[in-house]
């Protein structure tokens, strides 16, 4: 079975079009045969999940400083990595970093298997991740959608199934393009095009490639596509963040449990995050003073308001164990916990 003649035609596209980034190999690199890194495509898979390459590129770059190889990153401490972590968001995938890399050297000899069934058996790998890293890292042809390919797939065929409906049958219209030849370079290809070109609003069908067959471009359609079911409306969630720091500059932080939101990653100590006010209940006696200004932030399935308590207090105030100044790194902090740090940071 030959390859589909729109795949020849994205290649061709990519090979003078491709995005640079720091954990690919160029497409002329790969001509000359040069190999991806399978732990370098991993780790900015991971990484991007849920979030955007603007973001991820700068924390893919300290990570691979500290962590050139998947053998450092397991023998990393847990700390650090949830610290270098910290404002990526979705922290369970970096617990689950962790376990994948230790599980990698421990079974694997620190060889990533080439296998996407044994891709997804590791720790915090699904099925895309497992097709991704299988198709980019190993020249696997299996088929990689994203969020970006969703929507080049919507237009290319014309798909009026709104999302997330319409996810199996544009992963099967994705499929009977994806080639035997060059399958990693493809799947970047299509998501290059939907990043840079079939972009969500105003695409660009004059630069595209595939303008010729695009359903939804000879139909007039590709700026409704792909369509949407409406999203529910998120509820609000409500909580309390006592921040006290000692007249020496130390502060009370608190490792959050390793199951749940943030989980192993430091904050404030302070309530339960629910939908009706919680109440007033300090870690320990101080004169206690709230911040003028509430801590808002938006969670994937929830929005939070955080009143914010601040308290000094002398060195000899509490038995609890606070962080010395010098050791105390704000951006070790997750989004949510430096966005109270800044407001309390008003009332020193």
């Amino acid at each position: 079975m030959r390859d589909h003649p729109n795949s020849k035609a994205l290649l061709a596209w990519y090979d003078a079009n491709a995005r640079v980034l720091p954990w690919r190999v160029a497409p002329v690199d790969r001509k000359l045969g040069q190999i991806p890194d399978p732990y370098r495509i991993w780790l900015s898979e991971i990484m991007l999940q849920q979030t955007t390459v603007a973001v991820v590129k700068a924390y893919f770059l300290k990570f691979t400083a500290l962590w050139p190889t998947v053998f450092d990153l397991a023998a990393a401490d847990d700390s650090d990595v949830m610290a270098a972590w910290a404002g990526l968001g979705y922290y369970a995938r970096a617990r689950n970093l962790l376990k994948c890399a230790r599980t990698v050297v421990a079974e694997f000899e620190g060889h990533f298997p080439p296998n996407r069934v044994q891709l997804q058996n590791l720790p915090g790998i699904g099925p895309y991740t497992s097709a991704a890293l299988a198709s980019i890292a190993f020249d696997q042809p299996e088929t990689v959608v994203d969020g970006n390919v969703e929507r080049v797939m919507a237009r290319l065929f014309d798909v009026h199934i709104p999302l997330p409906t319409a996810k199996v049958p544009l992963i099967y219209l994705a499929e009977g393009l994806t080639p035997r030849k060059r399958s990693g370079d493809y799947a970047q290809a299509v998501m290059d095009l939907g990043a840079t070109v079939c972009t969500p609003k105003l695409p660009s069908c004059d630069l595209c490639p595939w303008r010729g067959c695009c359903l939804a471009q000879v139909r007039g359609t590709a700026a409704e596509l792909p369509k949407k079911l409406p999203k529910a409306n998120k509820p609000t969630r409500l909580g309390i963040a006592f921040v006290a720091c000692r007249t020496d500059g130390a502060v009370l932080l608190e490792q959050r449990p390793d199951r749940g939101l943030l989980g192993g990653m430091l904050g404030w100590p302070g309530s339960d995050w629910t939908e009706v006010a919680p109440e007033l209940t300090p870690p320990f006696h101080a004169d206690w003073v709230e911040a003028s200004e509430a801590v808002r932030h938006t969670f994937t399935h929830f929005h939070l308001q955080l009143r914010v308590m601040v308290a000094s207090v002398p060195q000899d105030s509490s038995n609890r164990h606070f962080t010395k100044k010098s050791d105390f790194r704000p951006m070790d902090l997750p989004t949510v916990m430096r966005k109270v740090w800044s407001i309390a940071a008003e009332l020193q």
